[in-house]
């Protein structure tokens, strides 16, 4: 992080809101659940008070870190929720941070989306499912193997990718989504466009993924105002093609936070209830390797928006950067590293190419968390 994160005691306990000792811009303008608990643990800090569920559970935590932002450094006290008073922070940021939430399309963990790139030059499986019929067949094989979504794409958004057209990207994704939405699978459609938007969802697709969080096509979010399904807004800055030339972050977790808030916002004015509304902190998308890793550890912090997160890293670049150089069919370990994380944050669904992997690592983690 560009800004320094200083830790102060925290003064919380006995404090109301209106305490003159604790002076408005003073006041944390974000929370960062930590100290969390998982499985039977987390169950029995629950009935005992001792711990508040994340985002409605399984995950609970402890402690939560109050943040406030101020020109040069980012400080950070940290408190038992016990010891707070609500008032204290952003008004109904405590309630957002436990609330049960929808969508949600798994019970006992994140749900699986898996990835079907109906592309010649997506970055990792590029040209490999590129006809309808290996596409179909591409999503049969991740639903078998325990996607609980499948996630069509007709567009490369990997760095420096070029635009393909609204019609080339509609001949690519309709036919699959006719097919296997026909078969019931639960479908996305991965697009920035509206009319493809309109076509997918015509075609039965249930879920629509925009990796520009609807700021892309000015007519996506009134023709999404007409349809009642969800909607992922992930963080991205820019264009596919330039985003990563230079993006810089004072601090990433909390500017992430910041823009995506913007975009939910601009999502519930043009008529999409926020209920439908799903954040993606956008891993890989105009951030270094730093950026990334900082975004991911402080996910939790994506949960005081009360709306499931998702989350995105399957075989990025940032996991060869951080590694050995590793090429993208190479980098299954991070990818599932990256994944379990997620888990343990208390993501609601993990985007990834490799479903019975991130499957088999899913249901040992649950296993372990059941004994422990």
């Amino acid at each position: 992080m560009t800004l320094p994160i200083l830790r102060e005691p925290a003064p919380w306990r006995g404090l109301t809101a209106s305490a003159p000792t604790l002076p408005t811009q003073a006041r944390p303008g974000y929370a960062r659940p930590v100290d969390l608990l998982h499985g039977p643990a987390a169950e029995a800090a629950i009935a005992s008070g001792e711990a508040l569920p994340l985002a409605g559970g399984p995950v609970a935590f402890r402690r939560l870190e109050l943040i406030r932002r101020e020109a040069g450094a980012v400080r950070v006290q940290t408190v038992a929720p016990a010891d707070l008073d609500p008032a204290l922070l952003p008004a109904g940021l405590l309630e957002r941070l436990t609330a049960p939430r929808g969508p949600v399309w798994s019970e006992d963990g994140p749900a699986i989306m898996g990835i079907v790139n109906v592309t010649p030059d997506s970055f990792s499986d590029g040209g490999r499912f590129a006809s309808r019929d290996a596409a179909i067949a591409q999503g049969r094989r991740l639903a078998e193997e325990g996607a609980q979504i499948l996630d069509i794409g007709g567009e490369s958004t990997r760095p420096g990718a070029a635009e393909v057209s609204v019609q080339q990207e509609i001949d690519r994704v309709v036919p699959v989504i006719e097919v296997l939405a026909g078969e019931g699978h639960r479908v996305s459609v991965d697009t920035r466009k509206a009319p493809v938007m309109r076509a997918a969802l015509e075609a039965g697709a249930a879920i629509v993924n925009d990796v520009s969080a609807l700021a892309y096509d000015p007519e996506a979010p009134a023709l999404l105002a007409r349809y009642d399904c969800p909607v992922v807004l992930m963080h991205m800055r820019g264009e596919p093609g330039t985003m990563q030339a230079d993006p810089r972050y004072d601090c990433a977790p909390l500017e992430v936070f910041d823009e995506l808030e913007a975009r939910l916002a601009a999502a519930e004015a043009a008529g999409i209830a926020r209920e439908r509304l799903v954040v993606d902190p956008g891993f890989g998308f105009a951030k270094t390797a730093a950026h990334n890793i900082q975004v991911t550890a402080w996910l939790t912090l994506l949960h005081g928006m009360g709306r499931p997160v998702l989350f995105g890293a399957s075989r990025k670049s940032s996991i060869g950067a951080l590694s050995r150089g590793e090429k993208a069919d190479d980098r299954l370990p991070g990818s599932i590293a990256l994944a379990l994380a997620a888990y343990d944050f208390g993501a609601q669904t993990v985007r990834v190419h490799d479903a019975a992997e991130t499957a088999q690592a899913f249901a040992l983690r649950r296993a372990i968390q059941q004994e422990s």
